[in-house]
């Protein structure tokens, strides 16, 4: 038998490795247009800042070395430029002769990736304009901003390789200024959980400009000029595009293979084509989301890796495992913070019409005793008929990584709110509590479910009535460093003693710092016959954050500490 592989790094690389472990006896060639077979893309970023000091630590395996280990066909810096599937033969361009030849085989896999987004903006292709999506990319980068340290770097685009850059650049002393044509950065996320990086990101003096549009580009002496839709220009010494990729289906729609409703290749659950002799795998395929059941892609190493495998399976042994899909868990290191997000978000949820709930907690990443334990955030979204766990995000410090693996396992294996609330974890005082806050996101999810905890989110809480009540129940300490606009402070502590001052008539808004207490308070209220009564979820911690966001977004400014 012979395979050919189109297209290498993650999905093509594991693809062509698992084929020679199941038939040690086939002929097995690799095209791959550029230099490098297998890199680790997702450290690029990481590279030029210095981070990673060793270029060659970059690379998972050379060509030669997986040559000589897998015995494979390894052709770089060739291009497949056409693929005849009636023949089965695919025609390809050597890209350093320019010598042009035709390759037969017995099965095809595409793992062409993704191709960054570049609009035809004006001036997109001025010197010190890049995208980042492999080493040669990587190499320009690093070589312009090496002579330029010192120098103003402007990131079109707030998604995760974005902010990875703003931080590797700022971290090489450059000014960084991200402009985001949304509301918020990181879009998987709900405006919640982005509004918690995007102050933390202003606290290091980093410009960032949401609802801003990018209308071309300019030179501006040795710089360059990036001129926005109706508010002037940044000056800039480097610009990085950030704005998003697509799937490179260019190969797959000249051979006639159906496309999605995504726009990416068209795979059955075997990752096979239209055509049963060709499968695909990695950024360029679509499938369907698992909890809402529309197609999408995943721009995401995990998801092609483990595509490789059961594609490489079903090859070889015929059409026997199945791809079950991904929920899109990705995490992004963002200066000091880490945020992560799986499956669906709630402006995602309510998007596609499914029926959901939500709950903020805040918990320590560790025992409040131990040192430097800080601050974490969970936000779930669940179904309100059975507690199903339909997505998650986590931003915070320490131990964001673990938390946000725990909540995809939940999601991907059909897992709900009870679950977390039972998740047994390891617990001593530098790595937990003896709750979790995983047990902490399912105990307040049961109670909003069953409707122990009643809620309204920070952004209604602008809708509250003058004629209804605002009750901060921090300590007077915590009242006086800042509260809602119109709260009354009525300590948690003194409630019982005064609740004779409260109106039964009028509603009744709850809030503590973070939560648990706004909770204490409720319950209090509900049990000696107030019947109005909610509580602003996540506390005056999540409603400041996010008011202040709304506030700063207006005037793109900084914050500084």
């Amino acid at each position: 038998m012979k395979y050919i592989i189109v297209g290498a790094v993650a999905g093509g690389a594991s693809t062509a490795a698992r084929l020679r472990r199941m038939d040690e006896k086939a002929e097995i060639v690799i095209f791959e247009k550029g230099e490098y077979i297998s890199y680790a893309n997702c450290g690029l970023p990481y590279y030029i800042g210095d981070v990673i000091k060793d270029r060659n630590k970059l690379f998972v395996q050379t060509a030669a070395a997986f040559n000589k280990r897998f015995n494979i066909d390894v052709r770089v810096k060739t291009e497949v430029t056409s693929i005849d599937p009636a023949r089965k033969t695919i025609k390809a361009t050597n890209l350093l002769t320019g010598g042009v030849y035709e390759e037969s085989y017995d099965k095809l896999v595409l793992s062409p990736g993704a191709e960054p987004i570049r609009p035809p903006l004006p001036g997109i292709g001025l010197p010190g304009i890049f995208t980042l999506r492999n080493v040669s990319d990587t190499d320009y980068i690093k070589q312009y901003v090496d002579e330029r340290k010192a120098g103003r770097a402007v990131i079109v685009g707030g998604g995760f390789i974005g902010l990875e850059m703003a931080e590797n650049l700022h971290a090489l002393g450059m000014q960084i200024t991200i402009i985001e044509m949304g509301n918020q950065i990181l879009a998987p996320l709900d405006y919640t959980m982005a509004a918690l990086v995007q102050n933390h990101i202003r606290s290091k003096g980093v410009a960032l400009q949401l609802n801003t549009t990018v209308a071309g580009f300019e030179s501006a002496g040795n710089g360059l000029k990036v001129l926005l839709k109706d508010e002037g220009a940044i000056e800039a010494d480097v610009v990085i595009l950030s704005i998003g990729v697509r799937p490179d289906t260019k190969l797959a729609v000249a051979a006639g293979l159906k496309l999605g409703a995504a726009k990416g290749i068209y795979v059955n659950e075997f990752l096979q084509t239209s055509d049963p002799n060709i499968y695909a795998v990695g950024d360029a395929i679509e499938f369907s989301n698992l909890i809402t059941g529309a197609s999408m892609s995943t721009y995401l190493a995990g998801p092609a890796n483990k595509q490789g495998r059961i594609c490489a399976n079903n090859i070889v042994m015929g059409n026997k495992d199945v791809y079950h899909g991904a929920i899109n868990t990705a995490i992004v290191k963002v200066f000091d913070m880490t945020a992560g997000a799986t499956g669906v978000a709630a402006k995602h949820l309510k998007a596609a019409n499914i029926p959901y709930l939500v709950s903020t907690t805040h918990s320590g990443s560790h025992a409040g005793y131990y040192p430097d334990s800080k601050l974490m955030s969970i936000q779930i979204t669940f179904s309100p008929d059975t507690g199903k766990l339909l997505g998650a995000q986590v931003v915070g410090y320490d131990g964001t990584d673990k938390r946000l693996d725990v909540l995809s396992s939940v999601i991907k294996n059909n897992g709900t709110i009870y679950d977390l609330a039972e998740f047994e974890h390891a617990y001593a005082p530098p790595y937990s509590s003896a709750k979790d806050p995983i047990n902490m996101s399912g105990f307040v999810a049961d109670n909003i479910l069953q409707k122990r905890l009643r809620i309204i989110y920070w952004n209604e809480v602008a809708d509250i009535s003058p004629d209804d009540l605002l009750l901060d129940v921090r300590s007077p300490e915590e009242f006086a460093k800042g509260t809602i606009p119109g709260a009354v402070n009525l300590p948690v502590d003194e409630l019982r003693g005064r609740i004779n001052e409260l109106p039964k008539d009028k509603y009744i808004y709850i809030f503590c710092q973070i939560g648990l207490r706004g909770y204490l308070a409720q319950r209090i209220l509900l049990q000696n016959g107030f019947e109005k009564v909610q509580n602003i979820s996540g506390g005056y911690a999540l409603w400041s954050v996010c008011a202040r966001e709304q506030a700063l977004a207006r005037f793109n400014q900084p914050v500084r500490n």
